[in-house]
């Protein structure tokens, strides 16, 4: 009779966990990044975080997660994120989430990148059907329980890869944000104001578990952030993001963009459950979010390693130093050949990464990343003014201008029939593959 007692009340135990925590749903070919995202939704949607709205109970369990997982990974919590308070009919107490990843470069580590998602939701209210009181919680797993399961799993995969990052990297779980963006406000304005000028670009994870609707990125049109988006357009991953002129909707990229810091909002937009009770975990497109997490990893890497995005363009851009006899590559009827080959990456596949050799300081250094090189074929065919448009370092920089600028002959591109000089922008990428013992060297053409 013990026997069965213990045994009864062990089994209403799970059911309670199960009540309170949603368990995953794990299926056997579900990948270990699957499974981990899987986790941490059902986790920060369950119902007894009633919704996690701004200042309550719920949304301090959120709080409470996120660190402890940040913490797991490696990361250091900074007193960044200490608890504030946000004054209106009923004052309410809310905390910001800020853990650090330094960059290894000492040049660059003390200039970082923001990757933020607001953890609170509406909470939970009641409403009455056929006289009778329903509580309803607004459980909001794809807005934002999933932007906040990216960061985590992204803040695990850059721990991983921390040696190759120059900049460091500032992960920030904004409370008190669904509605008034009071976290995002706190942090840039009172716990991190004194370094706030050392925030070289943010990026704003927020609803991203409906990859099938689509996969956005909002600059607000900043032209170097979208150069990012255009370079990661001739790489091999698993999902593209779109630019998009509108923003889909508010988030706490505003902020940062206010205090004139470049800012990017990753999303896959509205969906029908929107800010309902219907916003539940079994909406959540997992394999989408594995595929968005490939993509923001690539683009936070660029961010992390490239030149300084700017704010306002002040430098003089390609279209207006170029010579006006000079055309993009989009726009001539016939397109410059190298090789009888249309197709850049021609030229980057049978010239330039047969005789790109990695420099031997930047490989003891552990230096690699993408250099931009942009170049001419001019009305014979011949390379010419060739120049570094994003570089990495001086040593990358010189092996990748020294192997374009080397280059044979093409055959030139014609404009309405005409002979004329072109300007095309390739991608060379070094690629340090430690763990072979060997360096390898890859790249693609983005224009």
């Amino acid at each position: 009779m013990k026997r069965l007692l213990t045994l009864l009340a062990a089994c209403l135990l799970a059911t309670a966990l199960q009540a309170q925590y949603r368990n995953p749903v794990e299926e056997l070919d579900d990948s270990e990044t699957v499974r981990s995202l899987k986790e941490h939704v059902a986790t920060l949607s369950a119902a007894q975080m009633e919704g996690r709205k701004a200042g309550s109970e719920g949304e301090a369990m959120a709080a409470d997660y996120m660190e402890s997982r940040l913490k797991e990974f490696g990361l250091d919590i900074l007193p960044a994120g200490s608890t504030f308070q946000v004054a209106g009919a009923d004052t309410l107490t809310s905390r910001n989430v800020v853990a650090y990843l330094q960059g290894w470069d000492k040049a660059l580590n003390n200039h970082y990148i923001v990757i933020g998602a607001r953890m609170d939701n509406l909470g939970a209210d009641t409403y009455t059907v056929n006289g009778e009181v329903v509580n309803r919680i607004y459980y909001g797993a794809n807005g934002n329980a999933s932007g906040m399961a990216l960061l985590l799993e992204l803040a695990r995969k850059l721990s991983l890869s921390r040696a190759l990052l120059r900049r460091s990297v500032l992960f920030v779980g904004f409370g008190a944000s669904a509605q008034t963006f009071a976290g995002s406000w706190y942090f840039l304005n009172r716990a991190f104001a004194a370094d706030a000028d050392k925030i070289d670009a943010m990026v704003n994870l927020d609803i991203l578990g409906m990859a099938e609707n689509g996969f956005y990125a909002f600059t607000s049109s900043n032209e170097d952030l979208n150069t990012v988006v255009k370079t990661l357009q001739g790489e091999l991953l698993p999902i593209q993001a779109q630019l998009t002129l509108q923003a889909p909707y508010p988030g706490d990229q505003i902020v940062f963009y206010d205090k004139e810091i470049p800012s990017v909002l990753f999303t896959t937009g509205r969906y029908p459950e929107h800010n309902t009770g219907r916003d539940t975990y079994g909406i959540v497109d997992f394999e989408g979010m594995e595929r968005e997490l490939e993509y923001i990893y690539s683009y936070v890497q660029e961010l992390c390693n490239g030149r300084k995005p700017l704010f306002r363009n002040t430098e003089t851009k390609k279209a207006d130093d170029m010579p006006s006899d000079v055309y993009a590559y989009s726009d001539v009827d016939v397109k410059p050949q190298f090789l009888n080959s249309s197709d850049p990456r021609t030229f980057m596949e049978r010239w330039v990464y047969p005789y790109l050799k990695y420099p031997k300081y930047a490989a003891d250094n552990g230096i690699q990343g993408r250099v931009l090189v942009e170049f001419i074929v001019d009305e014979k065919g011949e390379v010419r003014d060739a120049r570094v448009v994003r570089g990495i370092h001086t040593s990358l920089d010189e092996e990748a201008l020294r192997v374009v600028s080397a280059s044979p002959k093409w055959r030139p591109g014609r404009h309405r029939g005409k002979k004329v000089k072109v300007a095309i922008t390739v991608s060379v990428e070094f690629r340090l593959e430690k763990d072979k013992g060997k360096f390898g060297i890859n790249g693609t053409i983005i224009k």
